[in-house]
């Protein structure tokens, strides 16, 4: 069952992209989106009946040179149970959907055959994710890694006669090799020090790695600091967290079903995928999980204030995105794992409803995505407005305050939150902001979009229309899951289940407390998460062994204890957060539409700071973009130009003809000529032969 998840896509990809002049582009259509389906259901079945005992299912020796022997297997774990139906759900309801969205395009004429194509892409972006999250070493994984980072540059740049889609899938491209060069740097540092790239051999020497100390550039760093730090660039650059976030919003360039598998629910979370994997390196790499945890609130706090002023419903999503894969990382860098994946899982219903949502207006208005030529659209695409109400709900994080009652985003938000008040007071205050922005820009994305009075083209307004049923039954499925996910599943991902829900390991370990009769006698085997006295223990726990597991939790760590126990404004404020966006953005967008004109007029600065992004591009432009084009025409001009074309033509203009002159002389045609130079050679010869005997 496991090996069809993973190789059917491919086997799909391959038929749509090279037979479908047999088999016909509709055959091709229907092959990959019921193999999607098929795969969906596969991983559900797994999902549910998985018993939380890892997995290692072989499929080949991969790679063997020297000391490194590498297989390709399949590690089937409750960290890839979710990742499969997150996955393999999402993809085949873009497939589906994708069969009426691309059905006819402008961007292409009828002759070029676009949809098989598009396609094949979509299944072999699916193969390649499902090959990450599966992949049981680094090598495979680094496999999948890059396999989705070339599937999204074939994606990003679909409308290839497009010069920014062509621009946008370079930068995406570009970008992560930064993020992927970390990646690599930390994967040959722990094959170095461990001489092993399966992750449970690598595990197991955790503890080695934290008390060892490595050179690397100018000083002495800690093993397990830097190599989680080096695993964490990576993770950053596909993750779109600040300072390699530049490529998520141009990448809205590709076709909305693409924003909705590869930038809101599969690719981008890799990065939170493999922190959570790599959980035994990050929990004995405390620095690099306090930079984390600053990044992740950066983040989601930087791109809160850009999707404030963004007018395209497109870029508007893309910047939540970003913002709140922040969260995700802040859950991860303080520790909890559960529940960054528990944010990880409900965001992926939720933000790829919106994503679709988001298309089917934007089919609905003729291609058109500037918000600012809405309004008025709720009566006219009902069904897309009551999904992507529902997906506005669950974002924002709206439920009953004090329970475990209400739409996904309330639930897994809220764990995020509490849990970063006691892990950071940083990160707290920078989330809780965020959450008031998010609940802000969301539902001005849903004012300007569906009431007021229609603006624009007076045209598109007229002969909008709902989207046919292969567009909207995936919104309606993606809705149940932003209904019900967080309450179904809260109890595992941050309450009373999770040891059990994700086979957390009890450590063997020894405990160092500061009386000498506990340093003396003492393994103490202490349970990670909410089953732990906070107030029982004192001192540090010096972990000698680590039992694999979905994700591991150093016995030291009571973030997810201490987080259930949190004062009742903690809990509170993401709901208060969510009600002051609310109203602000009813004032500013019903009741005095007016008000957000004139904020801009008063504010110019500030405004224009925003809606260019912070200015990380032009920042970028001029520090990386415009050296490295100099220094490309330096040595187009002077290395390629003038030394190396300027050598091969001063050979061909001055020495070859030289030496054509002479062998013409040479080849006089008078045999005494001829004559006179074979008595120099056995002239020579001669003098050779008698001096070898002399010596």
């Amino acid at each position: 069952m496991a090996q069809f998840i993973l190789f059917a896509p491919l086997l799909a990809a391959i038929i749509a992209g090279f037979g479908w002049r047999v088999i016909g582009e509709t055959a091709a259509q229907y092959l990959t989106t019921g193999i999607l389906f098929a795969a969906a259901l596969f991983s559900w079945i797994i999902f549910f009946s998985f018993d939380g005992q890892t997995q290692h299912i072989p499929v080949l020796d991969w790679v063997v040179v020297g000391d490194l022997h590498t297989e390709w297997a399949i590690r089937l774990d409750r960290l890839t149970a979710i990742m499969l139906i997150v996955v393999t759900s999402v993809s085949a309801l873009v497939h589906l959907y994708s069969m009426g969205y691309m059905a006819h395009d402008d961007n292409f004429e009828h002759h070029e055959h676009y949809k098989a194509r598009f396609f094949a892409y979509l299944s072999f972006f699916t193969f390649a994710m499902l090959m990450l999250v599966t992949a049981d070493n680094l090598l495979q994984m680094f496999f999948g890694w890059e396999g989705v980072g070339l599937a999204s540059y074939l994606l990003i740049g679909f409308y290839y006669k497009k010069p920014s889609a062509g621009a946008a899938a370079m930068k995406a491209f570009i970008v992560n090799r930064v993020g992927d060069f970390g990646f690599l740097l930390g994967m040959f540092g722990l094959f170095w020090l461990t001489g092993a790239l399966q992750f449970d051999a690598i595990f197991a020497q955790v503890p080695q790695l934290a008390e060892t100390q490595l050179h690397f550039l100018w000083r002495e760093w800690n093993a397990a600091n830097l190599l989680a730090f080096l695993l964490f660039v990576g993770a950053m650059g596909k993750s779109a967290q600040l300072f390699l976030h530049t490529w998520l919003p141009d990448a809205m360039e590709g076709p909305t079903p693409v924003s909705a598998l590869i930038h809101a629910a599969t690719m981008v979370t890799a990065g939170v995928f493999l922190v959570c994997r790599m959980s035994p390196l990050f929990e004995f790499a405390p620095d690099t999980k306090a930079f984390i945890v600053v990044i992740g609130a950066s983040t989601a706090f930087f791109a809160a204030t850009v999707g404030l002023v963004q007018n395209d419903i497109k870029r508007v999503i893309a910047y939540s995105t970003c913002s709140q894969l922040g969260y995700m990382f802040v859950a991860a860098g303080v520790g909890v794992y559960s529940v960054a994946m528990f944010h990880l899982f409900t965001h992926a219903f939720f933000k790829a409803m919106l994503f679709l949502g988001a298309g089917s207006v934007i089919h609905a208005m003729h291609h058109e995505q500037d918000m600012r030529n809405y309004g008025g659209l709720r009566k006219k695409v009902p069904l897309t407005f009551w999904a992507m109400l529902i997906g506005t709900l669950a974002i924002t994080g709206v439920g009953i305050p004090l329970t475990h009652i209400g739409f996904a985003g309330f639930l897994s938000k809220d764990a995020v939150i509490e849990s970063a008040y006691v892990g950071s007071s940083y990160a707290f205050w920078l989330l809780v902001i965020a959450a008031l922005m998010t609940s802000f820009y969301s539902w001005r994305l849903m004012f300007m979009t569906f009431w007021g009075k229609p603006r624009g083209d007076h045209h598109a307004h007229e002969h909008a229309h709902e989207s046919p049923p292969v567009m909207t039954i995936p919104l309606g499925v993606l809705a149940i899951g932003a209904i019900f996910a967080g309450m179904v599943w809260y109890g595992s991902f941050f309450g009373d289940n999770v040891q059990r829900f994700f086979a957390i390991p009890v450590a063997e370990a020894q405990h160092e407390a500061g009386a000498a009769e506990d340093h003396a006698n003492g393994e103490a085997a202490a349970e990670a998460g909410d089953d732990h006295d906070a107030e029982g223990d004192h001192g540090t726990t010096v972990v000698t062994e680590i039992t694999p597991g979905a994700i591991y939790m150093h016995p030291d760590n009571h973030v997810m204890h201490e987080a259930h126990g949190v004062p009742a404004w903690v809990k509170l404020s993401p709901f208060v957060a969510m009600l002051t966006g609310l109203g602000l953005a009813w004032l500013m967008y019903i009741r005095y539409p007016r008000a957000p004109a004139q904020l801009a007029a008063q504010q110019p600065a500030l405004y224009q700071f925003l809606l260019n992004k912070w200015y990380f591009d032009e920042i970028y432009h001029v520090v990386f973009v415009r050296p490295a084009l100099w220094l490309g025409r330096k040595l187009w001009t002077g290395g390629d130009g003038a030394v190396i074309d300027g050598a091969i033509n001063g050979v061909a203009m001055g020495i070859i003809p030289r030496l054509t002159r002479f062998a013409g002389r040479v080849q006089s045609g008078y045999l005494f000529h001829y004559a006179f130079a074979m008595v120099l050679g056995i002239v020579g010869l001669l003098i050779w032969v008698m001096m070898r005997g002399a010596h």
